[in-house]
């Protein structure tokens, strides 16, 4: 009743329609104003009548109604949040853990020349190094894409990144060949989970960012792998490959510093059904961006049925994953093999000679070649290409 602001009466003719009670009209955002009519009695008949009008103030009732019923999601908060500090900051946590990835993957092809020649090592066992790296991959990506799932992408990243790091660094000390084989393909284990970083990135980004965020990680990449080559003009030459190894783990030692910082991704937490908690995370990421988290209730979508394999076969989606594996195998396959081909190449041009007036044919040796420091200037060059553009 409080609402009620005046109650006034007044005569008036009486509409031709009778069946009319009450008329209901808005002044403005905030009033209402109902007519009732003051019907005469039975045996009374008149044009005339009497009518009450009441006058309603509308702010409370609409902010009592819209305090209760208004809802949001984490992706509508992330949208309303914005692209500010936070992000920025993010975007170099994940950067250094793709950085060290593809330091990694820079290794195998910087390192392998000089460990045939110091364990004279036949062809196959050189590439069955980089093979023992891919097959470590292989095994892990599913298993850390489960952690990620049941226990965070947070947790899967941590520790697939100290998981690298430990073994990134005792492949330094590996005493021979077996020795190697087992430590890198641990190393590989670990780099499985290393798109978990992506997945944690893309999580904390409104969408209209996400295109150029994406694209700032292949920045980070390439920056990987020119650094792995400065590093290799520096360390090979004087210290050798095992302290190059030792060296290429600085930015998994960098994301193990900083990731304390490393926040746990709210969409995860509200289908966990943890909404107190993904809404704390979101108030920490509107204060960092000097926003605000839209009002209302986070809305705890619980999610009873997790991803599965054989989820990619049904009719619906049989298709789409199949392309989407031919291209990635094509993609893959032409990367690795073109990056890890070029110190072959190097080695090649400087051990295949041939003299112009003979009609012997060139004669190759890549028994034992180390890279030299046009190698690395070469191989620097090519390297500045995996920039996106």
């Amino acid at each position: 009743m409080s609402a009620l602001k005046r109650s006034t009466q007044v005569p008036y003719k009486r509409w031709k329609d009778t069946n009319i009670s009450f008329v209901t009209s808005q002044t403005d955002d905030k009033s209402i104003t109902t007519v009732h009519e003051e019907q005469p009695g039975k045996n009374e008949p008149s044009n005339e009548g009497v009518c009450t009008i009441l006058e309603q103030d509308l702010g409370e009732s609409k902010n009592r109604s819209s305090g209760t019923s208004e809802t949001f999601t984490v992706e509508e908060a992330v949208e309303a949040i914005g692209f500010g500090k936070f992000q920025w900051k993010l975007s170099m946590l994940t950067g250094v853990a793709w950085m060290a990835d593809a330091m990694e993957m820079m290794l195998l092809s910087i390192a392998t020349p000089q460990l045939r020649c110091e364990w004279r090592l036949s062809s196959w066992k050189v590439a069955f190094i980089t093979t023992m790296v891919f097959i470590g991959m292989m095994i892990s990506s599913s298993l850390w894409g489960n952690i990620s799932d049941k226990y965070g992408r947070k947790v899967c990243l941590i520790l697939c990144m100290l998981w690298s790091l430990h073994y990134g660094f005792l492949s330094a000390f590996a005493p021979t060949y077996s020795w190697i084989l087992i430590l890198r393909g641990l190393v590989g284990f670990g780099l499985g989970g290393a798109p978990q970083s992506v997945t944690l990135y893309t999580e904390f980004l409104p969408v209209k960012s996400r295109g150029k965020s994406v694209i700032l990680l292949g920045v980070f990449w390439g920056l990987g792998a020119v650094f792995e080559v400065l590093l290799a003009m520096v360390v090979m030459p004087t210290l050798g490959w095992k302290w190059l190894l030792a060296f290429s783990t600085l930015p998994l030692v960098v994301f193990a510093a900083s990731c304390c910082w490393l926040p746990e991704s709210a969409r995860f937490d509200v289908l966990r059904g943890r909404e107190d908690k993904a809404l704390d995370t979101l108030k920490c990421i509107a204060a960092a961006n000097g926003s605000s988290v839209p009002t209302g209730r986070l809305i705890a979508n619980t999610q009873t049925d997790r991803g599965r394999i054989r989820d990619l076969f049904i009719p619906e989606y049989r298709k789409t994953t199949l392309l989407v594996w031919f291209i990635w195998f094509c993609n893959a396959f032409s990367y690795y093999g073109l990056v890890l081909l070029t110190t072959e190449l190097f080695q090649a041009g400087s051990a295949c000679s041939a003299s112009d007036k003979s009609n012997m044919e060139p004669l190759c040796s890549l028994e034992c070649s180390y890279l030299t420091f046009q190698d690395y200037v070469d191989l620097l060059w090519t390297t500045f290409a995996e920039f996106p553009e």
